[in-house]
């Protein structure tokens, strides 16, 4: 555990801040949520529905809540299930919250994501997320909305209103590009309106094992038909490479969008630049912490 928290600070000395991909009423209840930000360094939670699911299911914790929620059944599952959800929300927010104090808003934040049923709906996608901002009423929370085409609009709106975002499912180097645009814009059109911009926050997430897993299937069948052991060699030497390299893409456009007159313009009104995020960077049999880069 020693080497582990070590290797945790180390990356903390580098510019990394650990997130934990994973929550539940029982590691906020326990103490364990609060050693891994004490001890270790944590930095930041992301959720989602599939989460909360084995959450709930794994631990009676939720028994009572569920029951009383279900009451006389006028209430629909989605609504108990975001009840009990953004609860645990605000209560990691409020364990995070000294971090998100002591860092000035840079750290200490929990990520809960609108529904993936509304990942094609950009009407639904703002009112969910902006239902979420109020119901848990937390500075340190990013809602999240995945990077699709009908994504891309509401991130733009949500940012433009002053809600932090988390943009998930990100594999592509061109929608990256369409994210970073949704946040610059979202920024400019918020102080078209004479809003303040020095508080928002948003990272983009990019998906990192899921790259690896796709492409190194791929390469496992070209291997197969390669028509030298040279050739076989070459592509299986590949294996694992691919994702890494996307990430690293992806940081040379990062520093090359936030530089430059644009940006410049936003940064003296106080604007803090959107951060990577690298999620999907381990198993999925457990839960796994994922790494953003601090690029402030």
């Amino acid at each position: 555990m020693e080497g582990a928290m070590n290797r945790l600070r180390a990356l903390a000395e580098q510019g990394q801040a650990v997130w934990l991909d994973f929550l539940s009423r029982d590691i906020i209840h326990n103490g364990h949520l609060q050693q891994l930000i004490d001890q270790d360094g944590l930095a930041g939670i992301t959720s989602n529905p599939s989460i909360f699911e084995k959450a709930m299911g794994d631990s009676e914790t939720y028994d009572t809540d569920i029951a009383h929620l279900v009451g006389d059944g006028s209430l629909p599952v989605s609504r108990i299930y975001e009840r009990l959800a953004t609860a645990d929300i605000a209560a990691a927010a409020d364990r995070l919250r000294p971090l998100y104090d002591r860092t000035d808003g840079r750290h200490g934040f929990v990520s809960i994501e609108v529904s993936p049923y509304l990942a094609m709906d950009t009407a639904g996608t703002l009112m969910e997320a902006r239902r979420l901002w109020t119901e848990v009423q937390r500075e340190n929370i990013f809602i999240k909305v995945p990077a699709t085409a009908a994504g891309i609009p509401a991130i733009r709106e949500l940012l433009a209103e002053g809600i932090n975002v988390n943009i998930t499912l990100l594999f592509s180097q061109n929608v990256y590009e369409e994210v970073v645009e949704a946040f610059l814009a979202g920024l400019e059109q918020r102080v078209a309106k004479g809003a303040p911009i020095d508080r928002i926050a948003s990272v983009a997430s990019f998906f990192v094992s899921r790259i690896d897993t796709a492409a190194d299937k791929l390469l496992d069948e070209a291997a197969a038909h390669a028509a030298s052991e040279q050739e076989r060699k070459a592509l299986l030497g590949l294996r694992g490479k691919v994702a890494i390299a996307n990430a690293k893409l992806a940081y040379r456009r990062w520093q090359k969008r936030f530089a430059g007159s644009r940006w410049e313009r936003l940064r003296t009104r106080g604007a803090r630049p959107q951060q990577l995020l690298w999620a999907s960077t381990g198993t999925k049999t457990r839960p796994t912490a994922t790494c953003s880069i601090s690029t402030s």
